[in-house]
């Protein structure tokens, strides 16, 4: 998809941007490749600078509540200054990397609900207006990602929303300003447990899980027994049963506090898994 805007001051005669991704779907880590054509208007203009880059749309508390902000978290140039001739074209080709910590927009072929994630295009022109343009991206989970999503959708957990929030979670590896949750039903045979919320925070090699049950004194409070950390590694997670590992933790969890009833059947992880640290 692209899409063409206006670049010159007060749009007099000025150039147009088109920028055309080669494949939208994406997995953190990976490369999203694409053009841009910068075709020239009927005045020269000097380019300062061409970058492109990710933007999300971010919930943030403030004083008077809550509101939505556009946060771009991850900027490359991909070009110097030129000069743009009335009538000329000027393509530049780009490849640019999706951090580690990109949230998820789609799982399964399905757009999550409440994300918005994309390219932005930047030239930065003198004298004019600095002028963006923005191209969707899918962000896809990366296998281990997946591995724990499917979990959940193995114990009948439903898919309700997901939402990114500005705010760091305390004890993981983060470096974004903000953190994605993805939040599921219960299924019956969690009564009493209303949802659980998973967040991703990866890198490289390695990837923190947070989980969160039955949401009280706070998000991510620390001391909570319905708050799990723990690390998944993005190679070897095929070695343990992720449905098994969160109905065990889950029961025993509601069985402590008394939501679940003693003869929830429980499933334990197989021998030799891999044991996240709590």
């Amino acid at each position: 998809m692209g899409f063409k805007k206006l670049l010159a001051s007060l749009g007099a005669g000025g150039a147009s941007v088109e920028t055309v991704l080669a494949d939208p779907n994406v997995v953190p880590g990976g490369v999203v490749h694409g053009e841009v054509r910068i075709e020239g208007g009927k005045v020269e203009q000097e380019i300062r600078g061409l970058s492109v880059g990710l933007q999300a749309r971010v919930e943030v508390e403030g004083e008077d509540g809550e509101y939505h902000q556009d946060i771009k978290f991850h900027k490359q140039q991909i070009a110097d200054g030129f000069e743009v001739k009335p009538g000329a074209v000027h393509t530049v080709s780009f490849g640019m990397e999706i951090p580690w910590e990109t949230p998820i927009t789609h799982f399964l072929g399905q757009h999550l609900t409440g994300m918005s994630v994309g390219v932005f295009t930047e030239l930065d022109i003198a004298r004019a207006v600095d002028s963006t343009d923005l191209d969707p991206v899918n962000v896809h989970p990366l296998p281990a990602q997946g591995a724990i999503l499917d979990a959940f959708g193995q114990l009948g957990f439903g898919f309700k929303s997901a939402d990114l929030e500005r705010g760091h979670v305390r004890g993981t590896r983060q470096r974004l300003p903000f953190y994605q949750e993805i939040e599921f039903r219960a299924p019956s045979q969690y009564p009493r447990l209303n949802e659980v919320e998973l967040t991703f925070v990866a890198d490289s090699n390695e990837m923190d899980v947070v989980l969160e049950m039955d949401k009280k004194g706070g998000l991510f409070s620390e001391g909570s027994d319905s708050y799990r950390l723990f690390q998944v590694p993005l190679s070897g997670f095929e070695n343990t049963d992720w449905a098994a590992y969160l109905h065990q933790w889950l029961t025993e969890v509601g069985n402590r506090r008394g939501w679940f009833c003693p003869a929830a059947r429980r499933h334990r992880a197989p021998a030799g898994a891999h044991n996240p640290a709590a």
